[in-house]
């Protein structure tokens, strides 16, 4: 953005547009890999299947949250939400959870190796986009052009 006439570099539009669909697809990606996943933890474990509906339903808040919102804090939820499906799996191929030690040492099971690889995405992309992007919040106007938003 420059200071004399607020005009937004198309440059810069097209990353932020690139960086919110990657957001949201990865968040929409965690989701439907936790339900995939869902349907057997149901009959083994039912406290993990509800810890798998609420991360579910939070990706999905949050890719609302990343697409309709110019906030920074909704990066910043995409990253830790992503980082804490990564510390569960974590934690239930380590130690294992409570109840549900089958997982242990389970390392390269399909789903697990695909949720980490989205959510290391979401992570790095959600990360880096609230690292760069202005504290003060911009208003697209017209096509191409912006004006601060009253603080």
């Amino acid at each position: 953005m420059t200071t004399n006439d607020h005009t937004v570099d198309p440059l810069h539009l097209v990353r932020d547009i690139a960086t919110r669909a990657v957001l949201a697809v990865g968040l929409a990606g965690i989701g439907l890999i936790h339900l995939l996943d869902s349907i057997g933890k149901y009959h083994e474990t039912r406290y993990v299947f509800w810890l798998y509906v609420e991360l579910i339903v939070a990706s999905l808040a949050t890719a609302g949250a990343v697409l309709f919102t110019r906030s920074r804090t909704a990066y910043l939820a995409a990253a830790g939400l992503a980082a804490s499906a990564i510390a569960g799996y974590v934690v239930s191929r380590t130690t294992g959870l409570p109840n549900a030690t089958g997982d242990i040492g389970n390392w390269t099971e399909p789903l697990g190796l695909a949720s980490l690889f989205v959510e290391g995405a979401v992570v790095a992309v959600g990360a880096a986009a609230y690292a760069v992007t202005r504290t003060r919040p911009v208003r697209l106007v017209g096509r191409l052009t912006a004006t601060p938003v009253a603080a």
